[in-house]
């Protein structure tokens, strides 16, 4: 009888120990996936980074011809006024005659 009960609590101790193996093998395995998933979704989150910072330097970079191009229009626009004040200028000159 002692023997037939150590021989099922043995049994008992070992079924445990399979079921308690199999459980950290599951949680091994979903910690595994969880893991890799968020290094995917640390990856993907880095590479948009890259393309948002790259249209950045697009924007900043058009901007920068933008202002350039204003700067010209300006300068353009001095241009003219001064000729239009000597065409004034002439005009007034030969009204003047």
């Amino acid at each position: 009888m002692a023997a037939a009960l150590l021989q099922e609590i043995s049994k008992d101790e070992n079924e445990r120990a399979r079921l308690r193996s199999r459980r950290m093998y599951e949680m091994d395995q979903v910690s595994n996936i969880l893991t890799a998933e968020e290094r995917g979704e640390i990856r993907e989150r880095e590479k948009w980074q890259g393309v948002a910072a790259d249209k950045d330097a697009e924007i900043v970079n058009q901007k920068a011809k933008l202002a350039d191009k204003d700067a010209e229009i300006a300068n353009k626009d001095a241009e003219l006024a001064e000729q239009k004040a000597e065409i004034a200028r002439l005009q007034a000159a030969l009204n003047n005659k």
